[in-house]
């Protein structure tokens, strides 16, 4: 059985360009913000609108509090690195770190997955020390969040033992506890998305050590009528001359005739999701935000449909 939500200490939230991952990220932490946990949100991908979410300025390294309960920052490998060095090898670095930057960017080009590990190493660092109760990543689209994820390994294949080594032995305990950890998979309910997100969980399941947590079905057209209305409506739009004098009612019922076409195309696409996961997965259906017009109102709505997955 897949472990609840709100019982994870680390989430990566990624999915497909334009399925609105960041959105989801963002309602996430919001709504386990409400519910009273300490809860950090990590921008890792330089695209991520998560300052825009909060009505923020553009977001640094050093986490930003949106409140009692929610900070925000922005993932940067070099500061990482000078946090790194400061914490494990007790060097006073002040300002830019020189040398030793130009070291690492040599060392990161030379080496797969150095980059991607101090990022996977700072989250981790955050979840060890227990400074927040959930952390929660705006991570890579689906294409390149397997390389993170897989970044510990990656480097153990390379360092057999010393420091380098052990740092890495505690970050994959982290990343392989299906208790703590776990991936969000966002998608819609349309053919492209729905595919690579089921290539993508075959990739987590093969190429990483972490689990699955849960898939998020974004922009999901919920029913407007019953079944016995919309037939009815869909009978009044086919009758002409229109039984009702009014351009205005026309309009409607096409739109009408528009939600019900794409319901019933997400529905097939959400049973060819459904039949290519784990049925202990848990799929989460998050409906299309139609009233909220700007990004803090699209989260606030998101936060309260997500709030029953973490209550």
């Amino acid at each position: 059985m897949t472990p609840p939500l709100r019982q994870r200490r680390l989430l990566f939230v990624t999915g497909k360009g334009g399925v609105g991952k960041t959105t989801i990220a963002a309602g996430l932490a919001r709504a386990m913000a409400n519910a009273g946990r300490r809860v950090l949100l990590c921008s890792v991908d330089d695209r991520s609108d998560l300052a825009d979410a909060f009505s923020l300025p553009p977001l640094r390294f050093e986490p930003v509090r949106v409140d009692e309960y929610l900070s925000v920052m922005a993932m940067d490998t070099e500061a990482s690195l000078r946090e790194y060095l400061k914490i494990y090898l007790r060097l006073p670095i002040v300002g830019r770190i020189g040398p030793v930057a130009a070291a690492f960017d040599f060392v990161a080009t030379a080496a797969p997955g150095v980059r991607e590990i101090l990022t996977i190493g700072k989250v981790c660092y955050e979840v060890r020390e227990e400074h927040y109760d959930t952390v929660i990543v705006d991570a890579p689209a689906t294409g390149h969040v397997t390389g993170y994820l897989a970044a510990p390994q990656a480097l153990q294949s390379l360092v057999r033992v010393g420091l380098i080594r052990s740092q890495t032995d505690w970050m994959l305990q982290i990343l392989s506890d299906e208790s703590l950890t776990g991936v969000i998979a966002v998608t819609t309910a349309e053919e492209m998305p729905v595919s690579e997100t089921l290539q993508l969980l075959t990739a987590i399941r093969q190429d990483t050590t972490t689990h699955a947590a849960a898939v998020v079905v974004n922009r999901v057209v919920s029913d407007i009528l019953v079944p016995r209305d919309e037939a009815l409506a869909q009978q009044l739009a086919s009758q002409r001359p229109s039984p009702f004098d009014d351009p205005h009612l026309d309009g409607l019922f096409a739109a009408e005739r528009f939600a019900a076409q794409r319901r019933e195309v997400s529905r097939e696409h959400l049973s060819v999701l459904r039949e290519g996961i784990p049925s202990t997965l848990p799929v989460i259906i998050q409906p299309y935000c139609f009233g909220a017009t700007t990004s803090a109102a699209i989260v606030a709505d998101v936060a309260a449909s997500l709030a029953e997955e973490i209550s």
